[in-house]
């Protein structure tokens, strides 16, 4: 028997790979499955499942390529109804697995198909569970994304996920192994571990969601501080249960290679948004107007789904050259399978062919500490709320880049304020984000409130009366 987890920072999403006597299984496997593939030949066994925990919404799963290219069966927990063929599972159903058992154990909560996959080994033993969205290290999953589908309160949802965890998942033995499907830096929870797989003993040790003293205080702690999640999230939804174009061919499109006056000429008449990937660095230098940029080498994926949120939304590629296919992947991930094509040879080509450019006015942080005034000048910080109340700038303002697209609309044109995150990814998104609707008001600090730190500005963990100044 071997256990791999495929972890993917970018989308802190484990998927996991498992084999055993000729046969293998996949547990909530990414959209592009060739790795999957290559893996299956090296070691020479039969796919025979594909196994997921839930409805994802953060992420397109690849289990229908998956499936068409190896044969293999998907298979969902008790509740599942999907637009394609697969296997709803019945509670404590068992599948065998070369010499291992998977038993299903549904745990609903976080969805109602929502189910955790408990691998028996070769000896009778409970080895290790699959927890999906149901369990992750240090959190548990949110019951607040499938209200709607469920037509139930969040408040039911996570009196179901006790229920869930209380009965299925603490009778465990305390060696059992806890392989999640997220981790830190997920939206699909609030406090996990930066770590990605522990014992089942010590989560219950040091888990606060299955330390509360009943099922009373469990939801009320479960459902406490729940931001809004991304707006491209039920859209994903919907492309799990219905379908979705293969990746090949999203793949294929995205990799169109387009000559400045055709990429032009498509950005005019198409409506698509050009999306910038590459470092915020080289994007405040010069850049296509009216472009986004959202750095490849960062949050990506989730970030494209946080503030663009319509999938469907015709995108063109500008990359550093030889990104382009990475670019693609990691959109196709979250569901953008609409990329038109690429911009060949880069940016560096839009400059030849003479067409225009704009720039971001971006200071380094000691220009920023030399010529601020911070009882008179607007600072925008545009980090979460959790790294602004750590720590900030004296009367600076929390506008985080998450929600943009509200707070837009209450800056003021006519006065000018500075702009910053934690070390420039998230401010050059925002500063692109405010001069493609025309906002040019601003000044971006380079570096963040990291190089920030190190010059004499004065810094509190006081939000004060200025958090409410208007801008």
């Amino acid at each position: 028997m071997k256990i791999e987890q495929i972890y993917t920072g970018c989308l802190a999403q484990g998927a996991y790979y498992i084999t055993s006597n000729g046969e293998a299984a996949i547990v909530d496997p990414l959209r592009e499955v060739q790795p999957y593939l290559d893996r299956l030949e090296k070691d020479g066994v039969q796919l025979k499942y594909i196994f997921e925990t839930h409805f994802h919404a953060d992420f397109v799963s690849g289990h229908l390529d998956l499936r068409k290219k190896t044969g293999a069966t998907i298979v969902y927990g008790p509740n599942a109804v999907a637009g394609f063929d697969c296997v709803s599972a019945k509670d404590n159903e068992i599948f065998s697995l070369g010499d291992i058992q998977i038993k299903v154990l549904h745990t609903p909560g976080h969805t109602m198909e929502s189910s955790t996959f408990l691998l028996i080994d070769e000896k009778g033993k409970d080895h290790c569970i699959f927890s999906g969205d149901t369990l992750f290290l240090g959190d548990v999953g949110r019951p607040d994304l499938a209200q709607k589908a469920a037509n139930m309160t969040k408040e039911e949802l996570a009196g179901l996920l006790y229920e869930s965890l209380m009965h299925k998942i603490m009778p465990l033995a305390d060696d059992v192994i806890v392989y999640p499907a997220h981790g830190a830096g997920s939206a699909c929870g609030k406090n996990m571990m930066k770590e990605t797989v522990d014992t089942l003993g010590n989560q219950k040790r040091i888990n606060y969601a299955l330390n509360q003293p009943g099922k009373d205080a469990f939801i009320k702690a479960v459902t406490d501080g729940l931001l809004p999640p991304p707006g491209y999230f039920g859209m994903n939804v919907a492309m799990n249960k219905q379908g979705y174009e293969s990746f090949d061919t999203v793949l294929n499109n995205g990799m169109k290679s387009l000559t400045p006056d055709e990429f032009e000429g498509i950005a005019e008449n198409a409506e698509a948004l050009i999306l910038d990937t590459r470092s915020n660095a080289d994007f405040y230098k010069g850049y296509i107007p009216q472009s986004v940029n959202i750095g490849l080498a960062g949050d990506f994926a989730p970030w494209v789904g946080a503030l663009i949120v319509n999938v469907k939304q015709p995108i063109l590629l500008v990359t550093d050259p030889g990104k382009e296919a990475e670019a693609v992947t990691r959109l196709s991930r979250v569901g953008f399978d609409h990329v038109l094509g690429h911009l060949k040879g880069g940016f560096d080509t839009w400059l030849k062919a003479g067409k225009e450019a704009d720039t971001v006015n971006r200071v380094s942080a000691q220009a920023f500490a030399e010529n601020v005034d911070i009882e008179k000048d607007q600072i925008i910080d545009v980090r979460k709320e959790s790294e602004f109340a750590a720590e900030h700038i004296k009367n600076a303002i929390n506008k985080p880049l998450a929600y943009i697209n509200e707070w837009i609309r209450d800056i003021n044109p006519e006065e000018h304020f500075f702009l910053h995150c934690a070390g420039g990814y998230r401010s050059m998104t925002a500063a692109s984000i405010l001069q493609a609707r025309g906002y040019r008001n601003f000044t971006e600090v380079a570096g963040g409130f990291g190089e920030i730190s190190k010059t004499g500005i004065p810094k509190t963990d006081f939000a004060c009366t200025a958090g409410n100044k208007k801008v």
